[in-house]
């Protein structure tokens, strides 16, 4: 251990010593750095002096040049104007009395060709001014007849006008009209009628107008009943509800507008729950559960039902049908067409039993036409034996008075015999069969 302790402390000392000369060099180092660095500076200094110097006199060198060119770009530029106006002059005078005498040259040429291009330009202008007086008088023409068509345009006009403002007053009094409830009545009435008419329905044989009935609940009349095939009716009744709905057309008011077409959509659902209670299909019996409820305008019930689209589901939970005139006619054409379906199977049973009568006859004829055949039959068979008779008997003897000196014309020809049967009358079974 104090072995170890020596050997450290030697090493001690002699990292001392190292450390000693190694800073000793780093102080040398630096003061040679700084003394080089001194003398650079001066060097740059001295330097930076001599260019400023020359910089000092560069500057001063090339004012004196600025002005030196200044005072020369002035003697140029007075020069230059002054050779400039001398010669512009020159080119002037020389100029002027160039285009004096071209001047005059042309003038003299000029007045020869004046007068020929002045008949030339006669000659052309002169179709042109009789074309100008031509289309000067079209256009008087023209200008009269717009007259005239402006005044007939006018007259049109006023009549339109007229004829707008009477349709106008008509259109209020139909407006009007149609505010009174017979009116409305009769309206939706004859509005069903022509419907019946134009679907092939025709009055008091495919439907009943205005028919009536009493019963315990008082008079109940329907507008129209529908006859079906089968002793089937459809019953319909008219409601013209156009009160509110002309009064929401008339006025411009929003808030007034939608109030009146609130007032159309009850006034239709009070209406058809009306009709429901007169309870058509008890009363007639061979009439299905529900009734048509028929309004005479597709834009009244478009209008109720843009606003409330249940309406159509509440009035068919009544058995109340809404019908306008687009699918009334509709179900008038279907009635139509069930009708002429019958007609179709009515006839079909009238051939049927037709056939049957005629096919009856035709057997009956046949027999008599068989009896008639079996009768030609014998008669040919009588004939071909009246004339083999007279082949054999008759002929022969007469040829003898040719032998006895009779003269005649004509000579006794033999007759030929019927070799044709009568055919025999068949079935269309044993034609089928041969």
């Amino acid at each position: 251990m104090a072995l170890i302790k020596d050997f450290i402390q030697t090493l001690i000392q002699q990292q001392n010593g190292v450390f000693i000369v190694f800073f000793s060099g780093l102080i040398l180092g630096a003061l040679l750095i700084a003394f080089l660095r001194g003398q650079r500076v001066k060097y740059l200094m001295i330097e930076n002096q001599e260019l400023t110097m020359t910089l000092r006199l560069e500057r001063q060198s090339n004012e004196q040049l600025d002005e030196l060119l200044d005072q020369a770009r002035y003697q140029l530029a007075d020069t230059f104007s002054q050779l400039s106006t001398d010669a512009l002059k020159r080119n002037n005078e020389q100029f002027l009395q160039l285009a004096e005498e071209n001047l005059k040259r042309h003038q003299s040429e000029a007045k020869a060709e004046l007068s020929t291009r002045e008949q030339a330009i006669e000659q052309l202008v002169k179709p042109i001014s009789e074309a100008l007086n031509k289309t000067s008088a079209q256009i008087n023409t023209i200008e009269k007849e717009r007259k005239e068509s402006y005044g007939q345009l006018y007259s049109t006009i006023k009549h339109l006008n007229e004829g707008q403002q009477n349709l106008k007053q008509e259109t209020q009094n139909l407006v009007q009209a149609l505010r009174r409830p017979e009116v409305r009545g009769q309206w939706g009435e004859m509005t069903l009628r022509r419907l019946a008419e134009l679907s092939g329905m025709v009055a008091h044989c495919d439907f009943f107008e205005q028919t009536s009935q009493i019963t315990d609940s008082g008079l109940i009349r329907p507008d129209m009943i529908v006859r079906l095939p089968d002793n089937r009716e459809i019953i319909v009744d008219a409601k013209t509800p156009l009160d509110a709905y002309l009064s929401s057309i008339q006025t411009t008011d929003d808030i007034l507008k939608a109030s009146e077409l609130r007032r159309h959509v009850q006034i239709i659902r009070q209406r058809s729950r009306e009709l429901a209670a007169k309870n058509y299909w008890a009363e007639y019996s061979q009439s299905p559960e529900f009734v048509v409820m028929f309004i005479p305008g597709e834009h009244f019930l478009s209008a109720a039902l843009e606003l409330e689209p249940q309406l159509l589901e509440e009035t068919m939970q009544l058995n109340i049908i809404l019908a306008t005139p687009t699918n009334f006619i509709a179900i008038l054409r279907a009635v139509s067409y069930g009708w002429k379906q019958q007609a179709l199977t009515e006839n079909a049973i009238a051939i049927r039993n037709l056939g049957e009568s005629l096919y009856k006859r035709l057997s009956v004829f046949s027999g008599h036409l068989d009896k008639l055949g079996s009768s030609l039959n014998s008669s040919v068979g009588h004939f071909n034996k009246t004339v083999g008779s007279l082949e054999r008997q008759v002929i022969p003897s007469g040829k003898r008075f040719l032998d006895m000196g009779i003269r005649a014309k004509d000579e006794l020809d033999s007759i030929p015999p019927i070799d044709n049967q009568v055919r025999p009358v068949s079935s269309p079974e044993d034609d089928q069969i041969n």
